[in-house]
């Protein structure tokens, strides 16, 4: 299977999936048959993610776009122009290869603080700080320390602010900013980005301080902990300087 770049997978899956439904509405199967060639489309192209939520949103993708068809067919093309532009705005293109919008559970990382050795008022980054779920979880963990967010979407940065005014957020480039000064560095971000992360806190990481990555682990990198709240959603700690994977 050829990989492809997220969420670049999931935009060629569903446009294959109304390709299909269009190809056998044109051959006279029926809305019927039609709608299941869509469907069945989606469920083999689940194979061009590498996660059970890529596969499903790739496998419902399809379903739930055809539901709005009705509406859909009477918007003109300066309202797909918008939608498409609304979708960049918070979605730019210069983040598709890092992480989707999915919150980080308000639970998650309570687990920290009994495994980690911290000053008395942390400096934490939330790399890719999104709609602010993160610095929510890491405020419940660590309420004392100073939280800091960088997000590449203006509109989720603000959005974010609103949410989260005791957290320092600013619209940047994670791979660009520097995470020199920080005694965390907390990501939410995706198998294949996450050597990129490495080597950048490798690099960039002062000794004592720690990498915290939900679900997706630093598979070269030995962690000083890991553990798991959140349904199916492990947290795995490394501590610079890292002890590569033996």
């Amino acid at each position: 299977m050829i990989a492809m770049p997220w969420p670049l997978s999931a935009f060629l899956a569903w446009g294959a999936c109304w390709l299909v439904f269009d190809g056998l509405l044109r051959l006279g199967m029926g809305d019927y048959f039609a709608m299941l060639g869509g469907v069945l489309c989606g469920a083999l192209l689940t194979r061009l993610a590498k996660t059970d939520m890529r596969r499903l949103i790739i496998l419902a993708g399809f379903p739930l776009s055809l539901l709005g068809t009705s509406a859909a067919w009477e918007l003109p093309g300066w309202g797909w122009l918008s939608l498409f532009a609304a979708a960049l705005l918070v979605y730019p293109l210069n983040a598709w290869g890092d992480a989707p919008l999915f919150p980080t559970p308000k639970d998650a990382l309570r687990g920290l603080p009994d495994r980690m050795d911290l000053p008395p008022i942390p400096r934490i980054l939330d790399a890719g700080s999104g709609l602010g779920d993160g610095l929510i979880a890491l405020r419940r963990a660590f309420p004392r320390a100073e939280l800091h967010g960088i997000e590449m979407s203006w509109p989720l940065r603000l959005l974010s602010a609103l949410r989260c005014p005791w957290a320092r957020i600013r619209q940047g480039d994670i791979w660009a900013a520097s995470w020199a000064d920080y005694d965390v560095v907390y990501l939410f971000q995706r198998p294949e980005t996450m050597p990129r992360a490495v080597e950048k806190a490798q690099q960039e990481l002062k000794p004592g301080a720690w990498l915290v990555s939900l679900e997706f682990e630093a598979r070269t990198l030995q962690p000083q902990a890991a553990y798991t709240l959140a349904k199916d959603r492990p947290v795995w700690i490394y501590r610079a300087p890292f002890t590569p994977r033996g």
